[in-house]
């Protein structure tokens, strides 16, 4: 009977990663009203941190610049400051991040803007307005779905060690199987009917937030005008970015953020 242990692992695992999810997806739809009340023009930093939260934000910040001439990337990963003026908080950050030398590499200006007070009260005001999921995306869907897959991975694998262990001949192992099929139907169950009412899982964004990003998507195409061209780097994140220098740089940034930054953060 050793292998009851492992089975109520199993539930414990399923149960909870399952519970979480489902006081997540409650917590979204009870942001929801407060969003409605009135017509909520985002803007593009809004816009950013709702498709890809703080980083997003850095990044369009960074690409912004850059459009203008007052910030040079070059595709050796390597930020330039050429108008050391900040037109908004956000460029201020950007620019303080960078330093007094005025030039920096992309990935720490990138994880020092991300964290600045202006993201922080961007958050906030969105959090305020019912469009930002309160945590930050600790507790929200997404992260409930990524539990419930490990804990449905977890009851395999506990199902697997239960039935290689030595058992007596009076239990099968086909009905110790069902057993676990149980807590295992339990996860399964639990994602599927997320996907049908909820997807896509957004981490920062709430339900009301997504439908105003999406709004924008169609609006993003990677090309024509700064603004068409800004929208797409904001929901869609710099791989949307279509002009090959700056692609470059950032495609530099992201190989030495894997490297190094990254783990910092």
């Amino acid at each position: 009977m050793f292998w009851v242990l492992f089975l109520l692992s199993a539930w414990a695992v399923a149960g909870l990663a399952c519970l979480r999810l489902c006081l997540a997806a409650v917590r979204a739809a009870a942001v929801e009203p407060r969003a409605v009340v009135g017509e909520h023009t985002l803007t593009l930093y809004e816009a950013a941190f709702l498709a890809g939260g703080p980083r997003r934000v850095a990044d369009l910040t960074l690409v912004s610049m850059a459009r203008q001439r007052r910030l040079l990337l070059a595709h050796t990963g390597w930020a330039t400051v050429v108008d050391p003026c900040g037109r908004d908080d956000m460029e201020r950050s950007v620019i303080g991040a960078i330093g007094p030398g005025g030039q920096s590499r992309i990935a720490p200006v990138r994880a020092a803007a991300a964290a600045a007070d202006a993201v922080r009260s961007l958050a906030d005001r969105l959090v305020g307005a019912g469009l930002a999921v309160p945590d930050g995306g600790a507790g929200g869907v997404a992260a409930g779905v990524r539990r419930v897959r490990v804990a449905a991975v977890t009851v395999c694998a506990l199902g697997l060690v239960a039935l290689v262990l030595p058992l007596p001949a009076t239990e099968p192992r086909l009905l110790i199987a069902l057993w676990f099929a149980l807590p295992l139907a339990l996860t399964l169950g639990c994602l599927a009917i997320t996907r049908m009412e909820i997807h896509p899982y957004a981490r920062w964004a709430s339900p009301a937030g997504q439908r105003l990003v999406g709004a924008l998507v169609r609006q993003a195409d990677g090309t024509a005008d700064d603004r068409t061209f800004l929208t797409s780097v904001a929901v869609r994140g710099v791989h949307a970015i279509g002009e090959p220098d700056l692609r470059a740089a950032f495609a530099h940034r992201e190989k030495y953020a894997g490297d190094h930054w990254e783990r910092r953060a």
